[in-house]
């Protein structure tokens, strides 16, 4: 007995609608792929790392232009920047600058004779690009709460909290933990402050 008329024609667009669907199937399964990727690298930059490339010198010698680094923001949702961090923040302008915490709420801050002084104390700050010009002296300036007084490291070309103030701990988007380009320039940064040592006065 012969087969009904057409049976192989219902046949091939079964199969041709079969395969339709199983095409929009895993293009769907590509897109939600996508976009659960997008979620995580802005969650990811928004909450926990970002990268961002050193422009200018007020850094040199710990940074240098055109470096990029990665800035961890883990650690400040447990606890405020601490002297001797290399941190980004948003300036007064309204574009993103790294400088080193120098000072914290409470902490009076002076530079007299090309030295920085905290509380009082002379501070051992091996990292800076030379002595400090010991006719630029500052202050003595003590950091409102929620505030901390930065500097760059080239000290004596560095715009920081001895020309625009202190900026308030708000504005603080990380701290630099790596320079990771130019591959040779690789180095890690992170917690600092065991170098940043006082003296007696």
């Amino acid at each position: 007995m012969s087969e009904p008329s057409g049976s192989a024609k219902d046949t091939s667009v079964s199969n041709a609608a079969v395969t339709r669907k199983s095409g929009w199937h895993n293009l769907w399964d590509w897109i939600k792929a996508i976009l659960v990727a997008v979620v995580i690298a802005y969650l990811i930059h928004h909450f926990l790392f970002a990268q961002f490339q050193v422009s200018g010198l007020s850094m040199y010698p710990t940074l240098h232009n055109n470096e990029r680094l990665l800035v961890d923001k883990i650690p400040y949702y447990f606890g405020p920047p601490k002297p001797g961090d290399i941190i980004v923040f948003r300036s007064p302008f309204g574009d993103d600058w790294v400088k080193r915490v120098i000072g914290t709420p409470g902490e009076t801050i002076r530079v007299y004779d090309g030295q920085l002084y905290v509380n009082g104390n002379i501070i051992q700050e091996p990292f800076i690009n030379g002595p400090m010009n010991p006719y630029k002296n500052f202050g003595p300036v003590t950091v409102p709460p929620g505030d901390l007084f930065v500097m760059g490291d080239n000290r004596n070309i560095s715009e920081d909290s001895r020309v625009i103030g202190p900026i308030p701990i708000s504005s603080v988007i990380g701290r630099v933990d790596f320079v990771f380009w130019p591959l040779d320039h690789f180095k890690f940064i992170g917690p600092t402050q065991e170098h940043y040592l006082p003296q007696a006065p």
